[in-house]
């Protein structure tokens, strides 16, 4: 199941620390950065509350 979140605060820089936090939780993620869109898509099987926590905890707010 792919995921989507809006992440308005991510740019080139912090897209590589946030793969690299999201891969803490699920090493075998599939995960595209749109830094465009500031989206994070994720195919994984971790729970959408897992990755938003993640995400905030790399501290990028979610909307």
């Amino acid at each position: 199941m792919a995921l989507t979140i809006n992440v308005p605060t991510i740019d080139a820089e912090s897209a590589q620390i946030l793969k690299e936090t999201i891969r803490t939780s699920e090493p075998d993620a599939r995960i595209d950065i749109d830094l465009d869109a500031k989206t994070v898509t994720i195919e994984a099987q971790a729970s959408e509350e897992t990755f938003k926590q993640l995400i905030e905890a790399a501290g990028h707010p979610i909307r």
